[in-house]
């Protein structure tokens, strides 16, 4: 698909001032301002996050009663069940809080509710059973904003409930009436930052009931649980989460943690460890347990002390992420066939019987992506389509699907990404309107991505020197990406090599003969308008990375994109 280039604008004068302010690269600097980091105090702390840049938990709304209710369950002995969300952000959250409450002498208990058969937030069966088990007070970790029924029976039925979360909540209704609400993005609340990930929220509950007693090695294993969440949920890695996520990386290639030791064996990071190991390694793995049904076995896994234990269970989540890549792959290319039906259209809906409800979110990430529009991948079962979507850039999801709110049973979101239950039988009534709402929000330019440029490098630059000085923006995530380079004047070596059916590895240099090494994901299906033939001359647009192989380290460029010159093939 065609992407529009945006190169960003360098002031060059500001970039010298600044690179020699905080003796930086004029490059680091560039790279700096164009991230709204322009002066020399606001760079220096991006640069060098610690923990003292983390606000004072008390400031969140809802957090003095929050401790003091916890405080008074733990004098009176009561039994406390920590109910986490069943993805990578809520599981982790109930492992540090758990932590969190051990340390003061709580009695515990974890709940993780099944995707298929309890679905999202809180419900009434399991609450009844928690009491009727003997606990008095539930906290929620990631979850719990909109879940009124159940936390209005908990509250007649004489069980209090906390709710610790980070969503959004419902512009109508507000929140459930629960004991305390301790969420950064609920009104009211002047919490400097809105951008914690829930298990954000529950280090913040963490730091709240420990206070100074907390110690070294609590707060590494704090922030390295914590680091682990914010990232897969693809939280901004700005403010507090930059400082959570660096210190947290930082543990993570020494953590004691024996659960976390045999998940990076079996996820192959055995080396210094990024943001990319987490988004693309850990988080994936930790994600298909709660997808395939098992999330109870990753709370298991990161409180166990028995590393054979430890094996055993990263071994279920690793099979199970197989099996999560596999059912993603026939879906996804289902979705694929169907929504080509549908091509002509501003918004995609596509259904299918039974498809797994673990993966149609993936799915719709894909189809968004491959057919830049917004879109939804329903799975239909007995009458009812559980459904998945997600948006485009300058495109509000939620929005459109209030715009059509009364054809859901049930829907929430936020602007780049939904879910929804709706009749089977009016899935047709959802793709009319929703493609009439997308026909009126979205103009021609909406529909084709746009890529941002940082900056042209030379290839006389371009090199492992180069990529030592960016890595001190690292981490590189939402927020913050790694930065997308363009050099210009490079000539096709070889033809490409195709890796797995599906990757490309293109061999390039300059016309001084330097050398690099390009690979394409997905480049078989991205590159089906171009031709790559030997002696073509390209543009490359890529981020740059590092690639280890038998102790020797070479420069990688991972594209982007490309505009290939179709004069020069041959010469």
């Amino acid at each position: 698909m065609d992407k529009r280039w945006k190169l960003i604008k360098h002031d060059y004068d500001q970039v010298s001032s600044l690179a020699s302010e905080i003796s930086v690269t004029p490059l680091v600097a560039a790279l700096l301002i164009a991230r709204g980091y322009a002066d020399a105090e606001s760079a220096r702390r991006f640069l060098s996050p610690t923990i003292e840049h983390l606000h004072d938990p008390f400031l969140l709304k809802g957090m003095p009663e929050t401790v003091a209710r916890i405080r008074t369950a733990i004098e009176r002995g009561e039994k406390i069940l920590i109910w986490g969300d069943y993805d990578v952000d809520g599981t982790t959250g109930t492992v540090l809080l758990r932590k969190a409450l051990h340390k003061l002498g709580a009695k515990t208990d974890f709940h993780i509710p099944n995707r298929f058969t309890e679905g999202y937030g809180l419900n009434i069966d399991a609450l009844e059973k928690a009491k009727n088990d003997g606990v008095a007070l539930v906290v929620t970790v990631d979850c719990g904003t909109r879940s009124f029924d159940p936390i209005a029976w908990a509250a007649e039925n004489g069980l209090d409930v906390i709710i610790t979360d980070h969503h959004l909540s419902d512009p109508v209704r507000g929140l459930p009436v629960a004991v305390a609400v301790v969420n950064p993005n609920q009104s009211g609340c002047n919490y400097p930052d809105k951008e914690l990930a829930g298990v954000g929220v529950a280090l913040k509950l963490a730091f709240a009931l420990l206070g100074e007693t907390i110690d070294d090695k609590l707060l590494s294993e704090f922030l390295e649980i914590a680091a682990i969440g914010t990232v897969a949920d693809v939280m901004k890695l700005t403010g507090e989460n930059r400082s959570i996520v660096t210190l947290g990386l930082k543990q993570l290639s020494r953590t004691k943690n024996q659960g976390l030791r045999a998940l990076m064996e079996i996820s192959d990071c055995t080396s210094e460890m990024t943001s990319l190991h987490i988004g693309f390694r850990i988080a994936p793995r930790i994600n298909a347990a709660g997808r395939m049904d098992v999330a109870r076995h990753v709370v298991e896994l990161l409180e166990t002390e028995n590393f054979s234990e430890a094996r055993r269970l990263a071994g279920i989540l690793d099979s199970r992420n197989r099996e999560r890549q596999k059912m993603q792959q026939q879906i996804t290319e289902n979705a694929m066939f169907q929504a080509a039906d549908f091509a002509g259209q501003k918004f995609i809906v596509v259904a299918g019987d039974n498809w797994h409800r673990g993966v149609i979110g993936l799915a719709a990430s894909r189809l968004a992506e491959r057919m830049y529009r917004p879109s939804i991948v329903l799975s239909v079962e007995n009458g009812i389509a559980h459904g998945s979507a997600r948006g485009i850039a300058n495109f509000h999801l939620l929005n459109a699907l209030e715009h059509c709110a009364e054809i859901f049973e049930q829907f929430g979101g936020h602007a780049a990404a939904a879910g929804m239950q709706i009749k089977t039988e009016r899935i047709d009534e959802l793709r009319s309107r929703l493609n009439n709402y997308a026909e009126s929000a979205l103009g021609d330019d909406d529909l084709i991505p746009e890529l941002n440029i940082d900056a042209l490098v030379t290839t006389q630059t371009l090199g492992l020197k180069m990529l030592e000085q960016v890595k001190c923006l690292e981490p590189f995530g939402a927020g913050n990406p790694k930065p997308i380079f363009v050099t210009k004047g490079l000539f096709v070596r070889d033809n490409p090599f195709v890796m797995k059916e599906k990757h490309l590895k293109i061999l390039l240099a300059d016309k001084d003969g330097k050398r690099f090494e390009a690979v394409w994901w997905d480049g078989v299906e991205r590159s089906k308008k171009q031709t790559l033939r030997p002696g073509s001359s390209i543009e490359l647009a890529y981020t740059a990375e590092a690639n280890e192989w038998q102790g020797t380290t070479r420069l990688q460029l991972v594209v982007e994109d490309l505009k290939i010159d179709e004069t020069s093939a041959g010469n």
